[in-house]
């Protein structure tokens, strides 16, 4: 074995001695204020990132920082109750480590999802946005030697989004009277909100909606030839700016939260069809 790749199996032989039993092909990274996913898999193992080898620790807000292997519906699932971020100081081999993981594990579609700011001056807080395409602003994780044991060089992205995924979400919603947008989210590095002039930028350069994550582990599953579904929790409207506005971290995670339980149903559901 390649040296590179001894870290991510120590990672991966440690978690498939933890979850004895559990033999998942879905996975699903939660975002900022949306871990109460977790709660609804059912006979749980909860894994502390703490005591996985060389697994960095989640510092941020509404990221409880563990790994959760159990059963949503009918099938069974590995979730990520939080993520790393390239503004936490992580490099992004480190952001990007637990996918490379995943897929040593047996995945084979990941989910993901995150808390964003509205672009689209449709959008309003609370609004669900299935993920059709992403703008990338972050350093690309895939920069440096390539680890041919995972993926090619070059990367095809032009179908990142799995559109049978998004078929599939799209009916389950309509049949459930869910509303749910569909557009393109953009990456930044963070940590601080977005300026008006910067919302505007990302606006007419066709962006929907923007946060500080996703887009890194999406490109490193592509490369791992997993299957992506990606949803945006709409946690402010980055239009609507009054003289009074701020962007409060504490209400990110509020608004996420409200909205939870039809991200859950919608995951829940479209886990249940794979």
């Amino acid at each position: 074995m390649e040296n590179e790749l001894i870290p991510y199996q120590e990672a991966a032989d440690y978690i498939a001695s933890s979850i004895h039993g559990y033999h998942p092909e879905t996975a699903i990274i939660l975002g900022s204020g949306l871990g109460s996913l977790a709660d609804e898999i059912t006979n749980p193992v909860v894994i502390p990132y703490s005591s996985i080898p060389h697994f960095a620790h989640s510092t941020a807000i509404g990221h409880k920082g563990n790994l959760i292997c159990g059963n949503l519906g009918n099938k069974q699932v590995l979730a990520m109750q939080g993520r790393f971020h390239y503004y936490e100081g992580y490099t992004m081999q480190q952001v990007t480590f637990p996918v490379r993981v995943m897929k040593l594990l047996g995945i084979k579609n990941l989910f993901v999802s995150n808390a964003a700011g509205g672009i689209n001056h449709t959008f309003k807080i609370g609004d669900l946005m299935i993920i059709r395409d992403h703008i990338n602003m972050l350093p690309n994780p895939l920069i440096g030697k390539n680890l041919d044991f995972f993926g090619p060089r070059f990367v095809d992205m032009t179908r990142t989004y799995d559109r049978e995924f998004i078929r599939i979400a799209e009916e389950i919603a309509q049949t459930h009277s869910i509303l749910v947008r569909k557009g393109v989210y953009v990456g930044l590095t963070g940590p601080t909100f977005e300026t008006p002039a910067e919302y505007a930028f990302y606006g007419k350069g066709g962006g929907d909606a923007i946060g500080m994550s996703t887009v890194p582990e999406v490109i490193v599953a592509r490369h791992c030839g997993l299957r992506v579904f990606g949803m945006s929790v709409i946690t402010n409207e980055g239009y609507h700016f009054t003289d009074d506005f701020v962007n409060d971290g504490e209400d990110v995670i509020r608004a996420a939260n409200a909205a939870a339980h039809h991200m859950t149903f919608l995951f829940r559901s479209l886990i249940e069809k794979l």
